[in-house]
């Protein structure tokens, strides 16, 4: 993987936005989501929403409460401003939050572009993509120092090629991991950015949210590709979503629901809501 990331401190493209950039306030905000997030650290990966944080930001903590703590997190996330490749790793350098800078796994990055060769280095895909900054705080408040892999994923429609791209990118996800358990690093966890249906009424996304999750719990990425297209869904991140079932199936970890929401909670309209889950591989 040829690399053009070198040195380079990813700047918050959100914060003030979707979160506040504010350290104090952000720990503060996040200790009330954690704080609410009954749930023990058990999963090796999670889905995880990512809006602005008064809308999210519980769900969110839900799923990363869920993780169990990590060297290293690789992040997926859905590109939506259509800048880089197809798959896009911010592949060396930092990450800057106002909690502090994060840094890349360059080894984990090259390990990866080695067993996945459509995989790029390319950092301006990430440069204004919220979808994995948001949840890099979560990280940092849970479990202080880690590095990252940050994963960008340009969705492209529910063909064969993309599906056979991201079962292949899971592959190598899981390939990586096996080789951390067996020189004893025991620490990748990973993190599929994803808010689900978008401006529906809350009981038609309930419903076809359901049976998207319904195949994601049974691990199931061909019908979760399929089902998508059927119902005509809106989960953004849902290319992110089949590379963390993929890499689940060859790890052979299991699925579960740890916590849903909308934005309809925060604001009180459920005509038109943004839908958010937390799902659990363990």
């Amino acid at each position: 993987m040829p690399r053009n990331t070198d040195a380079i401190v990813r700047k918050p493209a959100v914060a003030g936005m979707f979160y506040d950039a504010d350290a104090a306030r952000l720990r503060q905000q996040l200790s009330s989501f954690f704080a609410n997030a009954n749930t023990k650290p058990t999963c090796i990966g999670v889905i995880s929403p990512h809006a602005g944080y008064v809308y999210s930001g519980r769900t969110a903590a839900w799923a990363i409460a869920s993780l169990k703590p990590a060297k290293t997190f690789i992040i997926l996330g859905p590109n939506h401003n259509g800048i880089g490749p197809e798959f896009s790793c911010f592949a060396s350098g930092s990450w800057q939050t106002p909690l502090g800078k994060v840094d890349v796994d360059e080894h984990a990055a090259k390990r990866l572009a080695e067993q996945c060769k459509f995989l790029r280095a390319d950092a301006m895909g990430h440069m204004m993509e919220h979808s994995i900054e948001v949840q890099l705080p979560f990280l940092q408040h849970r479990f202080g120092s880690f590095g990252i892999v940050p994963i960008s994923v340009m969705n492209a429609g529910y063909g064969r090629e993309f599906f056979g791209k991201c079962i292949e990118l899971g592959k190598a996800i899981a390939t990586v991991s096996r080789e951390n358990v067996e020189t004893l690093e025991n620490s990748l966890g990973i993190v599929a950015s994803s808010d689900f249906s978008h401006y529906l009424p809350k009981e038609v996304a309930d419903k076809k949210d359901g049976m998207a999750v319904e195949k994601i719990i049974g691990l199931n990425v061909n019908g979760f590709f399929k089902t998508l297209e059927d119902i005509d869904a809106s989960v953004c991140g849902f290319g992110p979503i089949a590379v963390l079932m993929s890499a689940a199936r060859q790890l052979g970890l299991k699925a579960k629901l740890v916590n849903k929401s909308t934005s309809g909670d925060a604001t009180g309209d459920y005509s038109s809501v943004v839908a958010y889950y937390a799902i659990g591989f363990y």
